[in-house]
């Protein structure tokens, strides 16, 4: 005798079986969303300042290039490190300047513009950056030769990559904040860089005459800390006003 089942039982069963999962066993519909921190446009504020080396500059170190054909066509005359940049008036080029606390609780939606590092002339352009966690970093080949790009991340995954001419850019991302990752090039030993990864997107680098501008930050008081590749980290508490500009200024001195 054939059964039949009842049109309430199949109706049921149907409601059932369309409920899909997310991976881990969880529904769709308890996936946690970000409450991502709004900045209020009308009180925010602004940190600017400088950043100076003061003493005895030390001395230029030249480059050996003469393996690579290449690089020597690509760079006129002699070639030295570029690792400090110092300007007439004591600015301090290539120092990363962020946000160390002051927005705890705060959680900060990613860039959408990715942030491009370039193999350029046999080195690293620009040689500091900085990248928010989860923004788009594209690594770019403009050499004629091939480039091994090599970020030695301790927190972050650490990756090794080739990267020939023309080849397209590389696109990765950071998870975790990590200050700061060292860059090198497998192939040129004499090319570096460093990668600022911040969980918010309040960080420069200093420019060629040592100035650096952080906007856009919600008005309070908060502590912030500046790297550099050969000199010790420094750190200074400020106060942005509401709408207001707030000036900061740090000095290095030579050891």
């Amino acid at each position: 005798m054939k059964k039949t089942f009842p049109l309430l039982s199949i109706l049921l069963i149907m409601a059932g079986c369309s409920h899909s999962s997310a991976p881990g066993g969880a529904s769709a519909s308890s996936v946690a969303v970000p409450n991502y921190f709004h900045v209020d446009a009308a009180t925010a504020g602004t940190i600017s300042g400088s950043v100076h080396f003061s003493g005895q500059r030390p001395a230029k170190k030249t480059i050996e290039m003469s393996n690579d054909p290449a690089c020597v066509n690509a760079n006129q005359g002699a070639v030295y490190d570029d690792s400090m940049i110092i300007d007439d008036h004591n600015g301090l080029a290539d120092a990363f300047v962020y946000v160390k606390s002051g927005l705890e609780g705060k959680t900060f939606a990613p860039a959408a513009a990715p942030v491009t590092i370039d193999q350029h002339g046999c080195w690293f352009h620009p040689r500091v950056i900085g990248v928010q966690v989860g923004q788009e970093l594209d690594v770019v080949n403009s050499d004629p030769v091939t480039h091994n790009i090599h970020p030695m991340a301790q927190v972050n995954h650490e990756w090794n990559h080739s990267q020939g001419p023309g080849d397209p850019p590389m696109k990765r991302r950071f998870t975790k904040q990590e200050i700061m990752i060292p860059v090198k090039c497998n192939i040129h030993n004499w090319m570096h860089a460093h990668i600022g990864v911040v969980d918010h997107p309040y960080f420069a680098v200093s420019a060629s005459d040592g100035s650096f501008t952080i906007p856009n930050l919600p008005p309070g008081t908060y502590t912030l800390e500046v790297w550099h590749d050969h000199l010790p980290t420094q750190e200074q508490q400020v106060t942005v006003p509401a709408h207001g500009n707030a000036k900061i200024n740090f000095n290095f001195k030579a050891k």
